[in-house]
């Protein structure tokens, strides 16, 4: 790959990271998103498309990047204090949920891949949607127990909900149980933090710390000694996107802005300010001076100068 044909994926999130919103004055005051792209399965057996957003009611804050270097020296549990605390004084903050929702077939003429995680969709295309309200309103009451041991993974979704073709989503919902089963042990969903209120009635047999009874002898389907079978009936058939064979098979197929800088060269001109333009300018100059060899400075400049050009030119009036 030469000089010049920096490749545009992560452009999006690297300009959102080294403005404002990469350095959150408080848990309470960032948003949250889902990022990758899931499915929804209506009672009708419809299948869509859907991005979750969660936004502050507390509304966007942030440090500047001299604030956030001397918190991270001098008060490096800041942002887990802070929630702590607010939450503890009975100031509880809160998300609203909203979601954008594309019909199943839209996507695969859409202009870009929809299932790109560094791809967001506009809202002007697929506007939010409001569902409800996330509020953490009681703290844990024993930090190992209740946060060191929770396991959360993509894989872990009620009927209804499934995965989409989303490369990086599928990997995670392999590796994230993995890495419960390594980190926790195999019977981490057992505990406390993890187990749900409803029973359950799995495959899984013994390992260690495994302290529920499967409660069968062969704990394995199908057998032929009438040991326990999944009831597909009760719930259908898992949410899955058969189409023209399973779509995450067929072969990869170019959309008309896959490969476009135009998300983050957006947000550059037409969602920041003036201020924090200024603000982006100083955070990625001020990275690039800490020993970057003249090759990746090259490079780094390049790669803001295909992102907007006057962007661009600013940063490289740093080093000229």
């Amino acid at each position: 790959m030469g000089l010049l044909d920096p490749l545009p994926e992560s452009a999006h999130q690297v300009t959102w990271l080294m403005g404002d919103r990469g350095v959150p004055r408080t848990y309470r005051h960032m948003n949250g998103y889902s990022s990758h792209t899931y499915m929804w399965i209506n009672g009708a057996g419809e299948r869509f498309w859907v991005k979750y957003h969660f936004k502050t009611d507390q509304g966007i804050e942030f440090l500047t990047q001299a604030e956030a270097d001397e918190l991270a020296g001098s008060d490096a549990d800041k942002h887990r204090r802070d929630l702590y605390e607010s939450i503890e004084a009975g100031n509880a903050p809160s998300w609203s949920l909203k979601v954008q929702i594309m019909p199943f077939e839209d996507a695969a003429d859409y202009r870009f891949n929809p299932f790109d995680l560094t791809k967001v969709w506009p809202h002007g295309d697929y506007p939010l949607i409001d569902v409800g309200r996330m509020t953490l309103n009681r703290n844990p009451e024993d930090y190992f127990v209740h946060i060191e041991q929770a396991a959360f993974e993509p894989s872990n979704l009620v009927p209804g909900i499934g995965p989409s073709p989303d490369k990086m989503l599928l990997g995670r919902l392999f590796s994230y149980p993995d890495t419960h089963r390594y980190r926790i042990g195999p019977n981490y969903a057992q505990l406390p933090p993890n187990r749900p209120h409803s029973p359950v009635n799995s495959y899984a047999k013994d390992g260690p710390m495994r302290y529920e009874p499967s409660r069968a002898a062969r704990p394995y389907a199908p057998n032929s000694y009438g040991g326990p079978a999944a009831d597909y009936g009760q719930f259908g058939d898992p949410a899955s996107w058969q189409t023209a064979g399973e779509l995450v098979r067929e072969a990869t197929r170019r959309h008309a802005e896959d490969d476009d800088w135009g998300q983050a060269g957006t947000m550059v001109r037409e969602v920041l300010d003036d201020a924090a333009r200024d603000r982006l300018v100083a955070n990625v100059s001020g990275h690039l001076k800490a020993d970057v060899s003249r090759s990746v400075l090259d490079r780094a400049l390049q790669y803001w100068h295909n992102i907007d050009k006057e962007v661009g030119d600013r940063i490289a009036a740093n080093f000229a």
